[in-house]
């Protein structure tokens, strides 16, 4: 395989990893604030700061990846 090939392969990869896993992680984040706002209606402004946040680092997360696969891509 060439050189080419596996930087393309790599940035395929990159993508790809770094938009499932931080979207499953957003998914079970969401629910367990769903469930502790349910449990606990009063903490509500607590838990949706908390979540906001959470969700933001798992964002900036996936554009990081985003970020390296056009840097690869970009050796291409």
């Amino acid at each position: 395989m060439s050189a080419e090939g596996l930087i393309g392969l790599a940035a395929a990869i990159a993508v790809s990893l770094a938009t499932v896993f931080p979207g499953l992680s957003q998914g079970k984040t969401a629910t367990a604030a769903m469930e502790a706002i349910a449990r606990q209606p009063e903490a509500a402004g607590d838990i949706r700061t908390s979540l906001i946040i959470s969700l933001a680092f798992m964002e900036a997360l996936t554009i990081y990846g985003l970020l390296v696969a056009i840097l690869l891509l970009g050796k291409l």
